[in-house]
Order: structure tokens, then sequence, then C-alpha cells
């Protein structure tokens, strides 16, 4: 009897004791409201121990992240609520309880509405200050933007819609938003951006970048280990990338400068430009004009525009060249040191001619002057090597002579 006496005594007081060591690891916070011009607001601050991990969810509200030389985890949530009655606007910030604590090796700041549907007139910023040492830190708002920088670790960002602005991390990011903006400055390690609907940019990514837009445009500055780019119907813009780059638009332009390896580009209706590639090019578009420069062989397809293409010698493995376009001229230049073989024709030639800078090719055509004639042309130079086929239904073929 005394025994099982002990047993119910000794659970009371662990069932007493239980929210007290949740506070233990939580600190104290300090709340003070303040009158913002027609509006009310609420700033809470505290504090948590440093640990490995930082976990932050919020209801609603914009997040920021920054990190430093700070040995602890500091956090301020800014809450506004667009009223005069100071009894309403109390009443209303009681509702949003932020909750802030440790659990093992992850530091959580948590903004739950408590109060049914979320009011028109309340927003909420949670600043949080954190060490740059950090492995990982992972943030989730329905619908605020996001801005993290100074994280030596890995950064993970969701936004239910709003934009969003990363720099410096050290350790590969994640960032997805249904709909705003994401700008990135510079980041190292493997990169995934995804947004339904808004603009993408990158600075500098020291590792592999997979950018996906569902309509706005992206564009990439510096990309050390290759790229695969996605956007439903803008623009797509690369300046340097030194593995391979795959680049996609429902519609949109493609502008790359230099591509150190192979690239795949395609576009439903957009003109296509790249200024060098150490590897093979695929290109295509529905209707757009393609210039590629600088490439070592190219497939290049358009249903309605000009094409130009310029072949050397870029050391790397060389593969058949395919040029074709429905209706548009097609311009090869091809350096000194390419060894090539090279076949090219225009289905109605009327009208058009093909003409060459090199007496290897020989120029022939096909039916009489009554009705269609067909343009052809074919030989070998350097001694012969991959094939270049050229080919458009109407319009004219100029095979040129360039330098390296």
């Amino acid at each position: 009897m005394n025994k099982a006496l002990q047993i119910v005594r000794l659970a009371t007081l662990l069932t007493v004791l239980a929210p007290l060591s949740f506070l233990s690891e939580s600190q104290a916070q300090e709340a003070r409201m303040s009158r913002e011009g027609g509006s009310w607001a609420q700033e809470v601050t505290g504090s948590l121990a440093a640990v490995k991990n930082l976990r932050v969810k919020v209801d609603m509200g914009s997040v920021v992240v920054r990190g430093g030389q700070q040995q602890g985890i500091n956090y301020v949530v800014h809450t506004r609520f667009g009223t005069s009655s100071e009894q309403e606007a109390r009443k209303q910030f009681e509702q949003y309880k932020v909750t802030a604590y440790v659990k093992g090796d992850t530091a959580w700041i948590v903004g739950d509405w408590q109060g049914g549907r979320h009011p028109r007139h309340f927003s909420g910023e949670f600043s949080v200050m954190v060490p740059r040492e950090m492995a990982l830190v992972k943030l989730e708002t329905e619908g605020g933007n996001v801005d993290a920088s100074g994280v030596s670790g890995r950064v993970e960002a969701q936004s239910g819609g709003g934009s969003m602005h990363l720099d410096d991390i050290g350790a590969g990011l994640y960032a997805e938003t249904g709909g705003g903006s994401i700008a990135v400055g510079s980041v190292s390690g493997e990169m995934g951006l995804h947004t339904g609907g808004g603009s993408i940019e990158v600075r500098q990514a020291n590792g592999k970048v997979i950018a996906e837009t569902g309509g706005g445009s992206v564009e990439i500055q510096s990309c050390a280990q290759g790229a695969v780019i996605e956007t439903g119907g803008s623009s797509i813009t690369v300046r340097h990338c030194n593995g391979m780059v795959k680049a996609s638009t429902g519609g949109g332009s493609v502008d790359l400068s230099d591509v150190g390896g192979p690239a795949e580009i395609e576009t439903g209706g957009g003109s296509i430009r790249l200024t060098s590639a150490k590897g093979h090019v695929h290109a295509e578009t529905g209707g757009g004009g393609i210039e590629l420069y600088g490439v070592p062989s190219a497939s290049a397809e358009t249903g309605a525009g000009g094409i130009t293409v310029k072949l050397v010698n870029t050391g790397s493995e060389r593969h058949d060249s395919d040029l074709e376009t429905g209706a548009g001229d097609i311009t090869v230049y091809i350096a000194s040191d390419v060894p090539i073989n090279v076949r090219a024709s225009v289905d109605m030639g009327n009208g058009h001619r093909i003409t060459s800078d090199f007496p290897e090719i020989h120029i022939s055509s096909e039916g009489d002057s009554w009705g269609p004639k067909a343009l052809m042309a074919e030989g070998s130079l350097n001694g012969g090597g991959p094939l270049l086929k050229v080919h458009t239904s109407t319009g004219d073929i100029c095979l040129k002579r360039t330098g390296r």
C-alpha cells in the first residue's frame, strides 16, 4: 500500500515538473505594445542557446535570418494590426502565439495563429540572429517573404507565395515559393530553386543549379558545376557556366554566353543565342532564329527562322551536326582546323542559292527552269570528319571560312 502511494506521489510530481522542464529549454520572452501611426504593434524578443540546427515555422509573416559571430540565437518578432483600438489589437496579438524552445540539437521558433481565419490587417516579421556555423537552417512560412544570409551550413526555405532573397550560404540551398521571385547571391553546394511563377536570379553558384519557374524569367550570372533551367514561358539567360547547361522555356528567348560543357536548349517560339560551348549543342525552337558561335558541333532546328553557326575545334569530342529550318537562311562558319564532311540542300531553290568559300565543296542543282529547282552541295574539308548536314526548305545557304 505504501509503495503504491509513493508511485502516485511520484507521478503527480512529474506532472507538475513537466512544464518546468519545457520552460528550461525555452528562454524568457519579453513583449511590448506600441502605437505605429493608425495601427498597433507588438514586439516579442527572446533568446535560445546555440545548437546545431534551427527551425522557424510560422503561419503568417516574413522571416529574416542573419548569421554572425554571436554565441546564441536571438530573435525579435514584430507583429502589427491595423486598428485604432488597443483592446482589439491586444486581443489579436494574444491569438498569435509565439513559442521558442530547444529540442535535442534543434532550436525551434514557431508562430501559430490560434484565432480561426487569419485577420486581413495583421502582419508579422520574424528576425533571427544565429551563429554563422549552424549546420542547417530550415524556414517555413505560409505566405510571407524569406530573407536569409551568412550561414555556413545548408539553408532550406519554403513560402506559400512570398519572395525570397538568399545570400552567403555555405553548404547548399533549397528554396521553394508558390509564386514569388527568388534572388540568390553567393551559394556553395547544390542549389534547387522552385517558384510557381516568379523570376529567378542567381549571382554566383559554386555547385550545380536546378531552377524551375512556372512563368518567370531565369538569369544566372555564374555557375560552377552545371545548370538545369526550366520556365513556362519567359526568357533564360546564363552568363557563365563551367558544366553542362539544359535550358527549356515554353516561349521565351534563350541567351547563353560561356558554357564549359554541352548544352541542350529548347523554346516553344523564342530566339536562341549562344556565344561559346565546349561540348555538343542541341538547340530547338518552334519559330525563332538560332545563333550558335564557337561550338564543336551542333544540332539546330527551327520551324521558321534563320540559323547561324560557327564550328570551331575546342579539343573536345565532336559529333555530327544537323542544321535545319522550315523557312530561312543558314550561314555556317567553319574554322580552318575543323575536319568535316559537308552535305547541304535547299528544297525550293528558285530565287535562292548556295554559296561557299571552299573549292572542295561541289554545288549542283536538279530540275529545270520551268519547275521547282533543288540545290545541293557536298564535299570534304581538312581530310573529312563528322558529317555537317545543312537543310532549308526555302532560303539561302552560305558556307564561310573563318579563323579559330
